[in-house]
Order: C-alpha cells, then sequence, then structure tokens
C-alpha cells in the first residue's frame, strides 16, 4: 500500500498517474533522438590507488604503481563519472577495448 493510501490498481483509466504511466510503455529508442548528439564522457578504470604527495613525486619512468585491483578483475564503466558497467579490457585491432559484462543498475553499485 502506498503512502497516499492508494494502490496502483486503484488509478481510475482517465486519471494522468495512469496515463503517464501507459505513456512510458509506448516509447521506442527513436523518441530519445533529440539526446542521440549529446555528448557524454566515458571512463574504463582499472583500478585506483593512493599515496602521499611526496610517494608521489618519487615516481619515474618505469615505476610501478600498485592498483587496488587484481589481475582478471572486472573494471568499472563510468558514464559522466557515474558507474553503468563493469567489463573486461579486450584486443581489438592492436588497440584497448573494453567488453562490458555486467550493467549497474541504480543503487547496486557498492562494491
Amino acid at each position: 500500500m502506498a503512502e497516499n493510501g492508494l494502490e496502483l490498481d486503484e488509478f481510475a483509466p482517465g486519471d494522468p498517474l495512469a496515463d503517464m504511466s501507459m505513456d512510458m510503455e509506448d516509447k521506442t529508442a527513436t523518441d530519445l533522438a533529440p539526446v542521440f548528439d549529446v555528448p557524454v564522457s566515458i571512463s574504463a578504470v582499472l583500478g585506483r590507488a593512493t599515496m602521499s604527495v611526496a610517494q608521489l613525486l618519487q615516481l619515474s619512468s618505469g615505476s610501478v604503481l600498485e592498483l587496488d585491483r587484481k589481475v582478471g578483475e572486472a573494471i568499472d564503466i563510468y558514464v559522466n563519472n557515474r558507474l553503468v558497467a563493469r567489463g573486461e579490457v579486450v584486443i581489438v585491432d592492436e588497440r584497448l577495448g573494453v567488453t562490458m559484462t555486467e550493467i549497474i543498475k541504480d543503487g547496486d553499485s557498492a562494491a
């Protein structure tokens, strides 16, 4: 039972809230066309490390930076700084890529 005392099936057919849920079901990908050209930033994060400024200044070419991930562990994929998926690193035509193995739903991002 909802906070206002009504259950979803108690809305009348002409009720704006009932019509809104029906409209949402009828939407297709073409309805999103206005946002197709909106740029987004995508990041594939292999891992993270924490260090002091003194340790950072000691890094040089050839230094090894130990990350918080193990070999074979999934990497995090962020869209506009929001975790949306996890995946695996792959090689495609001599370039690095990412295969998404898990889509993260809202509230599931706790790692």
